[in-house]
């Protein structure tokens, strides 16, 4: 039977968009369907992404049954920034099927050509500045965490046999909250010992502020890595706003050096622990259930998402240790306040001073992600 393709705007009707999932993993113990309010909201004119982006939503049938789904999304802010004709696509779902898959990424290629688009990168939800991006290669076996993708194990290679071909992938670490190695915990000590070096956490009564901070030492860490975007001021406005609602000043960091912000890190509670029968709706009986479990048995495991230091600092020899004393503080306090594990996402596969400092702090890959490309 033929695979027919429609195509949705952004703010339009996403029912098999969202629902089509449920079909997909229908026997997966591990996938947890993120909510909808969440995927809506993104997936909306509203979200300040498109205020400098512009984007398509595709849903594939066979026989009138959807599935499918992606989407097609052109960052200009990408596209200025890094000189290139670059497109991606994101939110790849399939079932286990060639030329549905195949069908998806040729409408989203054509979409993105028509824009004047000359390559096509991808997974990415939206944009690469976003957390949830690329496809799972391995790690099947254990569920996502907060905001991370998943797949089935034969999603990546229904991409590249849709013409698609890696471009780098990227890792997931899981380490032990509470167990810090003693070489660690000696550039700690040596970091903790200077007078001028004061840390705190994000003021539960001043996030706006507080993400601002953290957005303007973000923006000078990261500016040099693969993909890099930075921040609107309605796209600030927006994270502050969502942070609130889920914000544990326990798994944040501002540390300052001689009053000047230089480091920051930011974890969220993996909300997937508690959200995995709400099958997606917060109403009637979703809400309820999140905000008593989030107040009686929250999570046990947190997401590293953000761990950065101002690269004046990053020069500094004094200030070496600065990045081990970050995660050390975080890990801490986390320990403190009764989580067990955490994740740290994401990580590219070529960033080695990173990963190597990340396997110095006990951190060990338990997921991979990959990207692909091809040219249009």
């Amino acid at each position: 039977m033929p695979v027919d393709i429609k195509q949705t705007p952004p703010g339009g009707n996403l029912r098999d968009f969202l629902d089509i999932v449920d079909y997909i993993y229908r026997d997966d113990p591990n996938f947890v369907r993120p909510l909808d309010m969440d995927l809506k909201g993104k997936l909306s004119p509203k979200n300040p992404f498109f205020e400098h982006a512009e984007g398509v939503i595709f849903t594939a049938y066979r026989n009138g049954w959807c599935v499918g789904r992606c989407t097609a999304q052109l960052d200009r802010a990408y596209v200025e920034r890094y000189q290139e004709n670059t497109g991606f696509f994101g939110y790849l779902d399939t079932i286990n099927d060639e030329d549905v898959a195949k069908a998806l990424l040729d409408a989203a290629a054509e979409w993105l050509a028509a824009r004047g688009c000359t390559r096509m990168r991808g997974p990415f939800m939206l944009s690469t500045s976003d957390t949830e991006v690329g496809c799972l290669i391995d790690g099947f076996d254990t569920p996502p965490a907060v905001m991370m993708a998943h797949h089935r194990p034969y999603q990546a290679g229904l991409i590249e046999k849709a013409g698609l071909a890696k471009m780098k992938d990227a890792y997931a670490w899981r380490y032990p909250i509470g167990d810090i190695p003693k070489r660690a915990r000696k550039a700690h000590e040596l970091v903790q010992a200077m007078p001028n070096v004061v840390a705190r956490q994000v003021d539960a009564k001043n996030v706006e502020r507080d993400v601002r901070i953290f957005m303007d030492v973000y923006n000078d860490a990261w500016s040099d890595n693969w993909g890099f975007i930075p921040m609107t001021e309605a796209e600030l406005a927006k994270m502050a706003k969502e942070m609130k609602l889920i914000l544990d000043p326990n798994l944040t960091l501002i540390v300052e050096i001689d009053g000047v912000p230089a480091g920051v890190s930011f974890a969220l509670p993996n909300l997937n622990e508690i959200i995995a029968d709400l099958n997606g709706k917060l109403f009637p009986i979703g809400l309820p259930k999140l905000l008593w479990r989030l107040k009686f048995s929250p999570p046990q495991s947190a997401r590293l998402i953000i761990l950065g230091i101002r690269k004046k600092y990053r020069n500094m020899k004094k200030y070496a240790a600065l990045s081990t004393y970050i995660y050390s503080e975080i890990d801490q306090n986390a320990f403190r306040a009764g989580y067990k594990w955490g994740e740290l996402s994401w990580t590219l596969e070529d960033n080695h001073p990173v990963n190597l400092g990340i396997k110095f702090m006990g951190g060990k890959i338990y997921k991979r992600y990959r990207f692909f490309e091809r040219d249009l």
